[in-house]
């Protein structure tokens, strides 16, 4: 039996943002829940009742209602809350508006995951942001530090990451030390080219109010007025990671990220973040934020590719 929802009070446009371009939201809906959905006017026609579905439909009908654009990210995730019980939370994501990009684009937390970070980066002086990639742990960390650097809170952005690649070693690269360590901060240079613009993050740079370099080269220093951030600390050794830590100054702040399942260390050698894990979680001052998949927003496709393979490694 059918099942039809009527749109009350709803405009075109927030029906048009809910169908998304050339109805492709409907289309991930159909797809995932194995229903047709047809628009007529100002009612949604659903060719059997499903409870889930219909919670799903309600909530991005909310998002639309809010002026918030839906895209097929919201649908993806909204789906995977859906499928969880979890649905309630949606409301709550959209209400905080973290900064907009150099192109006006405003930036809010888009999985319950990320809120969790939000919050953790607002009240605490240091946060460790543990998850797999595509959780948004590296960009929501430079979104903070640009805008305390903007709002005159810091006065300067220290970017560093170790050096450790796949069991490569700086010394056998080409180049000077910024063409050596770039490619490996190619992350933070792309979150910040966001936030502030190529030319602009260019000029910070030159004038050393943005500070990128390796890991090593923090040794020493007390960094104070500063926004420091440790892109991929997994694989950093536990006295990198102390030495890294005790750089902490007042008026700084630091957010260390990393994916523990992506450790390039030599055999036998333990990651600072996993020590990390086990030494401070109940120190003062210090907040963990674990992200998980359920936090990472994927297409589609690559969304059948890992449930195909997870299929396949239960078979086996």
């Amino acid at each position: 039996m059918g099942k039809i929802i009527t749109l009350q009070d709803y405009t075109i446009e927030e029906i048009q943002s809910f169908c998304g371009p050339n109805e492709e939201n409907i289309a991930l809906l159909e797809d995932e829940f194995h229903v047709d959905i047809t628009i007529r006017g100002n009612e949604i026609h659903l060719s059997e009742e499903n409870e889930k579905l219909q919670s799903v439909i309600g909530r991005l009908l909310t998002l639309a209602k809010k002026s918030v654009r839906v895209s097929t990210k919201d649908v993806m995730y909204t789906i995977s809350l859906g499928k969880t019980a979890s649905l309630e939370e949606m409301d709550r994501l959209y209400s905080i508006r973290i900064a907009r990009t150099a192109t006006g684009k405003l930036i809010t937390p888009k999985t319950i995951g990320q809120r969790d970070y939000y919050y953790a980066l607002k009240d605490h002086d240091v946060v460790f942001a543990i998850g797999p990639a595509g959780t948004g742990k590296t960009y929501m960390a430079v979104v903070f530090a640009v805008q305390a650097l903007k709002n005159n809170l810091v006065k300067k952005i220290i970017l560093t990451r170790p050096a450790v690649e796949a069991g490569e070693s700086l010394g056998f690269l080409p180049g000077d030390l910024k063409e050596k360590i770039d490619p490996y901060l190619r992350p933070l240079y792309d979150a910040l080219y966001d936030m502030l613009g190529a030319e602009q993050t260019e000029r910070l740079i030159e004038k050393g109010v943005i500070e990128i370099a390796p890991l090593a080269y923090m040794r020493g220093r007390t960094l104070e007025d500063a926004y420091v951030i440790l892109d991929e600390a997994q694989n950093t050794t536990d006295n990198q990671m102390k030495m890294f830590l005790t750089r902490l100054g007042f008026n700084s702040k630091m957010i260390i990220t990393g994916d523990i399942t992506q450790i390039d260390l030599p055999k036998g050698v333990r990651s600072g973040l996993k020590g990390a894990i086990n030494l401070l979680q109940d120190v003062k001052g210090i907040r963990f934020v674990f992200l998980n998949a359920l936090d990472v927003v994927r297409h589609p496709v690559v969304s059948r590719i890992i449930r195909r393979y997870e299929e396949e490694s239960r078979i086996e």
